[in-house]
């Protein structure tokens, strides 16, 4: 990647790349493709995180965009180590946008996913981690904060009416309202989430070819931003 290197979008070489290594999740396939990794995959997401973090900071200032891997560009390998499915090699690329200190993955953000066959555009929190799930729990329950992300939600709702390809992920929510919650709530559904984002997933469309992705990806994380500065408003409460 040359210094003064600028995105121009992905290749569909990328997507080819993780065909065959869905195909074929062996090290000795991925160790003879390296190159092909690097080069129509590693390099674009580096340019991609640079010119997304200079776009998105002008709608979140102090987003943090880190071409490293293990930072915004999560790392190609999986985590064998609990699971039962022992390929090595994660079948999608993965950039993620983040606010605050602390561990990256513990704050909310922004989530780019593309595979062969699939684009996902996410911004909040996956899963709430103590002591921030307690927070959001008061949260909640307090008429303030609580009016608030229910009104957010509800206006997230009308972009889901109008383009299905919207959702709202509630982080495996409990099946039981937590302990210490009046289980008559009015926000009693919001009280068994453990994780807060929302989404949206289609075919990989055109832009993603041409650096009119960079806007494509913006206008979808645009509508999550009331979501992310509402998580930062509660989280700044638990620290």
């Amino acid at each position: 990647m040359h210094q003064n290197e600028e995105f121009s979008g992905f290749s569909r070489e990328l997507l080819d790349f993780y065909s065959g290594l869905k195909e074929n999740n062996k090290k000795e396939w991925f160790d003879a493709h390296r190159d092909d990794y690097e080069k129509c995959v590693m390099e674009p997401a580096r340019l991609f995180v640079i010119a997304m973090g200079e776009r998105l900071r002008g709608v979140v200032p102090e987003i943090i965009a880190d071409p490293r891997v293990n930072y915004s560009i999560f790392r190609i390998n999986r985590d064998t180590r609990f699971s039962h499915d022992k390929t090595p090699y994660k079948t999608h690329l993965a950039v993620w946008f983040w606010e605050g200190q602390g561990k990256r993955m513990e704050r909310p953000g922004f989530y780019f996913h593309a595979e062969p066959k699939k684009l996902f555009i996410a911004g909040g929190l996956y899963r709430f981690e103590q002591p921030f799930l307690d927070a959001y729990r008061r949260a909640v329950s307090d008429s303030f904060h609580g009016e608030a992300i229910a009104g957010i939600i509800g206006a997230f709702d009308e972009e889901i009416k109008k383009d299905t390809s919207y959702t709202i992920y509630p982080g495996e929510p409990l099946k039981k309202v937590p302990a210490g919650f009046d289980s008559n709530h009015e926000r009693v559904d919001l009280l068994r989430y453990r994780g807060l984002s929302f989404c949206w997933e289609n075919e990989i469309p055109e832009e993603f070819y041409s650096r009119k992705i960079i806007e494509f990806a913006l206008k979808r994380f645009q509508k999550m931003v009331p979501l992310h500065l509402w998580l930062l408003e509660v989280m700044k409460r638990a620290e």
